[in-house]
């Protein structure tokens, strides 16, 4: 067994700590850009406002939360460079895409301009509000091309630029810092997908809109995500119900039928991130990557997708000809105890052209999660 104090992952105090804070694993969870494992102290949050619920009642308790909860909105508009009244809690990404887009109310046939390997599910969305998806340029991996995005937007527009930041099918990381600058001198706003992104990369880029979940990389409860919208975009925004007097109007996008207690979880995991220091999280988790990416290139004949230092955990490997990669994911998980996920081509119509398996260990991970996986593929 390999040592975990493995001088390839720097900040191993960080990765016993985020181990330590955590249930035992029941295998080796290398999936967090599906969901991440969440912490002792999350899941006990939880559990205490639900049962809060049960003993005062559910909106007396959520009352008595309400301080709690807005010192979550402060400290995730701090993540995406904004402030507590810029922040609302969905359910979701898509809910928070969804709520965005009910609100902004463009005309039918706008114009967004995003990514060719963009989510089918945020395609899907687009254009279920008559909007026109159109593709940024990129290079050959698939990173969009800054200069190209620059022409684009002097020659042509568009109504916005949609970016998601990480891809749920590859670990690239887009250069938003970059295109977010352009947008802004275009007068042209920037929606930034930082489902992948939030908890792991850096996410105050200057964008418009930031929108996010929970149960990644913050590894808070499923069921709860954030929309992050800055005041002159949300003063454009026009909720389906008027927010109360006297609240900030992005409290009108969340619902008040929510699962509060998974609110609470959330603010907790996040309240973790932070104490863990988000610029040592991101060094670590780039770390991992590089690490699980050398381990598993070639191996078994997979081959990785990114190139070896792309500072994400995110890895994905193409199979070699005629393996199954669903039967693939399920044998690792029921023969060797290890999670990963099985991306089909559908997931990025766009950019895909035939089916990966995802790894993305969190924190916690060792070399020695990523050589049992090398020897198991």
């Amino acid at each position: 067994m390999t040592d975990p104090q493995d001088d390839r992952l720097p900040h191993e105090d960080l990765g016993a700590s985020w181990r330590k804070a955590r249930p035992r694993p029941a295998g080796r969870h290398l999936d967090s850009a599906a969901c991440s494992r969440q912490s002792h102290r999350a899941l006990e949050a939880a559990a205490h406002h639900a049962r809060h619920e049960a003993e005062l009642g559910g909106y007396v308790a959520e009352a008595a939360s309400d301080d709690l909860l807005q010192q979550g909105r402060s400290v995730i508009g701090g993540l995406a460079g904004m402030a507590a009244a810029d922040v609302a809690f969905v359910e979701s990404a898509q809910a928070a895409l969804i709520a965005l887009l009910t609100g902004w109310r463009l005309p039918a046939g706008s114009r967004v301009a995003c990514l060719p390997g963009e989510y089918a599910p945020n395609i899907a969305q687009l254009r279920t509000y008559g909007l026109r998806p159109e593709p940024l340029p990129v290079d050959g991996l698939g990173r969009a091309d800054v200069a190209g995005v620059e022409r684009l937007l002097a020659a042509d527009p568009p109504s916005f630029v949609h970016l998601t930041h990480i891809p749920s099918h590859r670990g690239l990381l887009q250069p938003a810092a970059e295109i977010a600058a352009l947008c802004r001198a275009a007068g042209v706003p920037l929606v930034l997908d930082a489902a992948q992104s939030m908890g792991h990369a850096d996410t105050d880029l200057g964008a418009d809109v930031v929108y996010g979940t929970s149960r990644k990389w913050l590894a808070g409860p499923r069921g709860v995500g954030v929309l992050c919208v800055r005041p002159a975009l949300a003063a454009q925004l026009t909720p389906v119900l008027p927010e109360p007097e006297g609240v900030p109007p992005m409290r009108a996008f969340e619902s008040g039928e929510a699962h509060v207690a998974g609110r609470v979880g959330l603010v907790v995991a996040v309240g973790e991130h932070l104490a863990a220091g988000p610029h040592l999280v991101r060094e670590r988790l780039g770390a991992i990557g590089r690490a699980t990416r050398e381990l598993l290139d070639g191996v078994g004949g997979w081959r990785v997708m990114e190139p070896v230092d792309e500072p994400t955990a995110t890895t994905t490997l193409a199979p070699p000809e005629g393996v199954d990669v669903v039967g693939t994911r399920t044998r690792l998980l029921t023969e060797h105890g290890i999670v990963v996920s099985a991306i089909g081509p559908e997931r990025a119509p766009g950019e895909m052209t035939g089916p990966v398996l995802r790894v993305s260990p969190h924190l916690d991970a060792t070399i020695d999660d990523l050589e049992a996986l090398a020897a198991a593929l």
